[in-house]
Parts: structure tokens; C-alpha cells; sequence
């Protein structure tokens, strides 16, 4: 298998540090908000990258955390605490904000066919290892103590820029992209490891423990929530590419300080979905939700297929004329494989065609999670001169990877070419009742009905609707 490495800006074939289990660590959300579809897009990345790992025969033991503190509005330390914000503007307690839009996360999940790790981990549970990580900092000497919080010293880690290619000149101070300027720091580019009452003395959310009574910084969260639950060896680790700097520039320098040693091998990011104003963010006020789309009439699954028809480290144009055509495809797609599973038999599936479009899957994961041309293949599929219990296996072990529902029972949705279908029938059934041949209008009812449609004849005509 390969993937493409930011650490290294090459694509690599990936050798886990114990070749009895892949470790994965992927950043969870901050719920303060809810999480819109570009922050979606990132977790089916990341949802395919594990269910490839699996499909490929690795033992997979993936982690996430769930941020409930210590995220300020800029990622360089400055700013107001986002779940404090949130408690405001909704006018609840910071931990019913959390527990609220954690709840509304893990549903967005569920209705896009992500799996959840086996490890999901608020901040706030895992306090006693972020104090025992930054102890051992501080006697190491790559933390200092300044106007009660405690920072991490960038200059004592040399290989700090490794990740983001940036240089130190060149970040600009004052930008939210780069540092933010804090009289308290040794080196404008050194990050908060814990702020103590100097930051926020009403801060809702403090700790009284031996390194200050305070909060974590956001940066030293992912690394105790991985080093504690994956151990010292991460072979993996996933996330937005907006977060390489600072945030994944930040989780190296403190983990590896910590460790003594390299901490993790391949770090994999999910290029950004952009809207019509650029990249989707919850700063520009209005965006997209699962939820939102749901409301348009959209399956969230035809969401998960748009995703998957561009490769991860491309970034995606969102807009609904493209929406609507992925939408119209999915629905297309699912139909013609319920079609085919309505017209099985009892043959053999075909197995030198079968063993040869499974291998083909293989090469397009193995090929940096090539999710378009696993796409292709299922169409490739479809016109394959075999026998459709063929068709079928081969369609079931895609979907262990692909999890868009491809064999579901009943039809889930009406693509315009079954629109038409539909009516046609309708316009014969009606020509059948007007002829007074009820056992031919009794027949196209029961033919719709095994295709999953029910139609009901009222005042104003025969309309139709799925069975739920």
C-alpha cells in the first residue's frame, strides 16, 4: 500500500511499526458548532483510510478526541476559548454545549456510513497525562514557565519546520496563520502547553493540579489522548492540511521531546471543500450541515459518493448544480444494482471474474485511497458479460469499503429515470382500469410494490411514494 506522506511530500509504501496492528490517530472536532461538510468530507477520508487498512488484512486501532477545552479562536494562542463562546451564544454551560453538538457529531456519523473508532476521548477526561507530559518537559528543559502559563521553547527542538516546510523567518507575526504576538513567550513561534489564571481568570473550565490552576492548551490534548490510549509508536496520523501549522507542527515537537524518539511515521491530510467564496468555515457565519442537506432532499450517503469521485488530497468544489448531478447518479447506481438483485439465480459466481475486479479494488486503495477509480470500477462492473450473483459478491465487498449502502433491500430514492418509470406504469395501470382489466392494473401495483413503491389512487390521481 501507498500513501502520500506530508512528512516527507512523497508517496511512500506504508510499513507499520508492528506488523500486528496499524495504530491511527485522527483530530476530532471542537464542538462548539456543529461540524459542516467540509469538516465531514475530512472524516470520510479518513473512514476509507481505515476500512482499507482492514480490507487489505491489517489489524486497524484507530483513536480520536473529542476537543470540549482549551481551543482558543486562533490557533496561535490568542483569543477566547471556542466552547466559551459557544456557552454564550447559546446561553448554556460549557459542558452542555459540548455534550449537545458531541451528540449531533456522532448522529452525522451514523448517517454518513463513518465508523466510529474503537477510542473516542473527550480533553477533559484525560487531564492527569497532559500535567504528567508537561512535567516531563519542564525537567527536560523544552517547557519554561512565563507569566503563570507554561510554553513549549521551539528553539530547543531543530527539526521544528520538518512538517510545514516553513521557515522561521519567514512566519509573520500577527497573522492567524502563522503567531500570534505574546509578551510572555521566549520566541514568538513557542505554543501554550497550559494557561493558568493569567489567561482567563473566569475561565469555566479549570484544573487544580501540580502544574497551576488552569486548562490545557489545545496542541498538548492530541498527544496525551494518543500516547496514552495508542502508546509510543503512532503509525499513522490523519487531519485537515489546515492543520499541519501550527497544530500537527505542535504535536510533533511536544511529543517527540517527550518520547525521546520519533513519534510518528506518516502524517495524511484531507485537502479542504470549497464553497463559492473559497474554503468552507464556520468564521464566514452561514454554512452547510448534513442536516442542511438533508432538509434539500439529499441523502447524506449521495453526499459520501460526491466526496468519494474526487481523491482526498484534491481539493473539492462544492456547489448544488454538482450536488444535484451526484445526487441523480447515486440514486441511478443504487437502483441498477437492486435491478440486479432482483434478477439473481441460483449460478455460480464466476471466479476468475471476481478474484480479477477484487484485485483491481485492491490497486486502486493501495494506490493512495484512489476512491474515483474504485468508483469506475463498480460501472466497469455493471457492463461486465457475467452473471449478476457475480456482480453481486463482487458489489458487496466495494461497499465494505466504500459503505454506501449499495445492496440495501428496498430502493432508498427515485432518480429520474425511475421517476419515469413510475409514471409510465401509472399511465398503464390507468389505461387498464379504464379498460376494466383489473387483474393487469393489479399486477403493475404489485410489480411496483416489489420494487419498493407503493402507489395510492386519490381524488386528485394515483400518487406514489417508497416504503419505509
Amino acid at each position: 500500500m501507498k500513501l502520500y506522506n506530508t512528512l516527507t511530500r512523497k508517496l511512500e509504501t506504508f510499513i507499520p511499526h508492528d506488523n500486528k496492528e496499524v495504530r491511527i490517530y485522527t483530530c476530532g472536532p471542537t464542538v462548539y458548532h456543529f461540524q459542516h461538510i467540509g469538516n465531514m468530507r475530512t472524516y470520510i477520508s479518513e473512514d476509507i483510510l481505515e476500512k482499507s487498512l482492514r480490507f487489505l488484512g491489517y489489524n486497524v486501532k484507530r483513536c480520536m478526541n473529542i476537543t470540549d477545552v482549551g481551543h482558543l479562536t486562533s490557533d496561535g494562542d490568542t483569543g477566547e476559548d471556542k466552547m466559551e463562546i459557544a456557552a454564550k451564544r447559546e446561553n448554556k454551560s460549557v459542558l452542555e454545549i459540548a455534550k449537545m453538538y458531541t451528540e449531533i457529531f456522532f448522529k452525522d456519523m451514523g448517517k454518513l456510513n463513518i465508523k466510529m473508532p474503537e477510542i473516542v476521548s473527550n480533553a477533559t477526561d484525560n487531564i492527569d497525562e497532559y500535567v504528567k507530559i508537561i512535567k516531563e518537559l519542564l525537567k527536560k528543559g523544552y517547557a519554561y514557565e512565563s507569566g503563570n502559563n507554561i510554553y513549549f521553547d521551539v528553539s530547543k527542538f531543530p527539526s521544528y519546520y520538518d512538517l510545514s516546510r516553513k521557515k522561521a523567518d519567514d512566519l509573520q507575526v500577527g497573522s492567524r496563520e502563522d503567531v500570534q504576538f505574546d509578551s510572555k513567550k521566549r520566541n514568538q513561534a513557542d505554543f501554550v502547553l497550559w494557561f493558568n489564571t493569567s489567561k482567563f481568570e473566569n475561565h469555566a473550565l479549570k484544573w487544580d493540579t501540580e502544574i497551576g490552576n488552569g486548562y490545557p492548551g489545545w496542541h498538548i490534548e492530541c498527544s496525551g489522548i494518543s500516547i496514552k490510549y495508542l502508546g509510543e509508536y503512532l503509525d499513522i496520523h490523519c487531519g485537515a492540511v489546515d492543520a499541519i501549522f501550527p497544530h500537527h507542527t505542535n504535536e510533533i515537537a511536544q511529543s517527540e521531546a517527550y518520547l525521546g524518539h520519533k513519534w510518528c511515521n506518516y502524517w495524511i491530510h484531507m485537502a479542504h471543500l470549497n464553497d463559492t467564496t473559497g474554503k468552507m468555515s464556520k468564521s464566514k457565519g452561514e454554512f452547510l450541515t448534513v442536516e442542511n442537506l438533508e432538509k434539500r432532499n439529499y441523502s447524506p450517503l449521495a453526499y459520501r459518493f460526491y466526496c468519494l469521485q474526487s481523491h482526498y488530497r484534491n481539493t473539492l468544489s462544492f456547489d448544488f448544480d454538482k450536488m444535484n448531478d451526484a445526487n441523480d447518479n447515486y440514486n441511478k447506481l443504487i437502483n441498477k444494482i437492486h435491478s440486479l438483485k432482483e434478477n439473481t439465480n441460483n449460478e455460480q459466481i464466476n471466479k476468475q471474474i471476481y478474484d480479477s475486479y477484487i484485485n483491481k479494488f485492491k490497486e486502486c486503495l493501495c494506490n493512495d485511497l484512489n476512491t474515483s477509480s474504485a468508483i469506475t470500477l463498480i460501472y466497469d462492473l455493471l457492463k461486465e458479460n457475467t452473471n449478476n450473483n457475480t456482480k453481486i459478491a463482487i458489489i458487496e465487498q466495494y461497499d465494505k469499503v466504500l459503505s454506501l449502502n449499495l445492496l440495501n433491500k428496498q430502493i432508498i430514492t427515485i432518480d429520474k429515470e425511475l421517476e419515469t418509470y413510475i409514471n409510465e406504469m401509472i399511465e398503464k395501470r390507468n389505461i387498464a382500469k379504464k379498460n376494466k382489466d383489473f387483474l393487469l392494473a393489479d399486477q403493475i401495483r404489485n410489480e411496483l410494490k416489489e420494487k419498493g413503491i407503493i402507489i395510492k389512487d386519490t381524488r386528485e390521481g394515483t400518487t406514489y411514494e417508497l416504503i419505509k
